[in-house]
């Protein structure tokens, strides 16, 4: 019997989870009118499919309409099923952007970004996972050994980036045991988080097709390396110049750049619940750990919350087109749109606020005193996932950023993921969430 192919229209929801339905690929322009049907209660199933205190109980039906921009088709020639899906928004049944859709979210902290200050925003993820149980011993980190370990792994993942439409960028063995690193070329606006999107699927794709099993978990023990997500960003105006560059100012930060990266920094105890949103997250926004404890700008320090990275004179590409800042407080339990609407909207707000541009911190911030932060607007991060909820709840600025029932959804889908866990140990949290990112 002939294969019938299938493809999955998907959406990245609170939990950061990619969910949708199949349909025949023959139906492919019908869906891309008619959408499939879905259903309101689905945004509060968690990482680990508990369902949390929802509004929308047993009623209403909403619209999942993919955006053909996301089709993604993976033929790997072993005979085995063709992988294809594509991303989408969800919309009201009137054809209305629906409250909790992600993507629809970022696209409106960009419509923002645009409206108050002519400008796009260009970036990419970075990603950094585990394979585990794979075959990479200790002493492996950053070696050449270690990447041959996954050599085979490393190079269908880049044949299925380029064959979905994005730019390998690197692969590398990171530090921890069978921890590895992907980067991809940047790209402007919503096609961000979409590469974003695509590539965690990419990964999981190719592992599974090498009967490996890729983990993207925040932290694996508390002793252990985490894996984080690094967000490069720039602004370009409408033109698409690079404006985030300026060699006479401090650092090289336009003044425009400056706003915006004040911004993020200002409101970043407030969405950090967005950007690290698993309760293990906070064990690793901790000092020492390479990550972020600090609301922070740092040059070339990867301690910062926002990190001023390096430009090469040797490179053929001109400075203000290398220039980027790095955003490290966030892992993949986090939405790729959710965590990146956030950080616009914060962005945003520095623009709109004319905020100056912080000073670059040089020194370990975790011996400082609290009044010598205080004295230099450095606040530490959250250390939990409830406080981290109880501060975005409290910041009223920041949940009117976004639709008006959002915020109040996402606390209750949070307190959920938190309720699933309450009786664990802590080695069967790490588990938990080792096994569902």
């Amino acid at each position: 019997m002939k294969r019938e192919p299938l493809i999955i229209a998907a959406t990245s929801d609170i939990a950061g989870k990619v969910r949708g339905k199949s349909f025949p690929a023959s139906q492919l322009d019908k869906r891309l009118k008619s959408g499939i049907g879905w259903t309101p209660t689905n945004v509060q199933i968690t990482c680990f499919d508990s369902i949390a205190d929802s509004p929308y109980g047993a009623l209403g039906d909403l619209v999942l309409i993919p955006d053909l921009t996301t089709y993604t088709e993976l033929d790997f020639e072993d005979g085995l099923a063709v992988e294809r899906f594509v991303l989408g928004n969800i919309y009201e049944t009137d054809g209305s952007s629906w409250e909790c859709c992600t993507r629809s979210i970022l696209r409106a902290a960009l419509e923002r970004l645009e409206a108050v200050a002519n400008l796009t925003l260009y970036g990419a993820f970075e990603h950094e996972f585990h394979l585990v149980a794979a075959d990479s011993p200790q002493g492996n980190a950053y070696t050449a050994s270690g990447f041959r370990a996954q050599r085979e792994f490393a190079e269908i993942l880049v044949a299925a980036i380029k064959q979905a439409g994005l730019r390998p960028d690197t692969f590398m063995k990171e530090y921890g045991i069978n921890q590895y690193e992907v980067t991809i070329g940047p790209v402007s606006g919503l096609a961000i988080s979409d590469h974003a999107t695509i590539l965690r699927e990419l990964v999981r794709i190719c592992a599974e097709r090498l009967r490996l099993i890729p983990s993207f978990t925040p932290l694996r023990d508390p002793a252990d390396v985490g894996n984080g997500v690094h967000i490069h960003m720039s602004l370009r105006d409408n033109e698409e110049n690079a404006v985030t560059y300026d060699p006479r100012s401090r650092c090289g930060l336009s003044r425009i750049a400056g706003q915006f990266i004040a911004g993020i920094l200002k409101y970043l105890d407030s969405i950090a619940a967005l950007t690290a949103p698993s309760v293990i997250s906070y064990n690793r926004l901790v000092p020492h750990r390479w990550s972020s404890a600090f609301n922070n700008l740092g040059f070339r320090d990867r301690e910062a919350a926002i990190r001023i990275c390096p430009v090469h004179r040797l490179s053929d590409v001109a400075l203000r087109d290398q220039f980027n800042f790095e955003f490290r407080a966030a892992d993949a339990a986090a939405s790729p749109y959710l965590a990146l609407a956030a950080i616009v909207h914060a962005g945003t707000q520095g623009i709109e606020e004319e905020l100056d541009c912080p000073a670059v911190t040089e020194e370990d911030l975790s011996l400082l005193s609290e009044s010598a932060l205080r004295n230099r607007n450095i606040v530490r991060l959250p250390q939990t996932l409830e406080a981290a909820l109880e501060i975005f709840a409290g910041n009223k600025t920041v949940t009117g950023w976004f639709p008006p029932a959002f915020a109040d959804i996402y606390i209750k889908h949070k307190q959920g993921e938190m309720a699933y866990l309450s009786k664990m140990t802590e080695s069967e949290i790490y588990a938990a969430y080792g096994s569902t990112y």
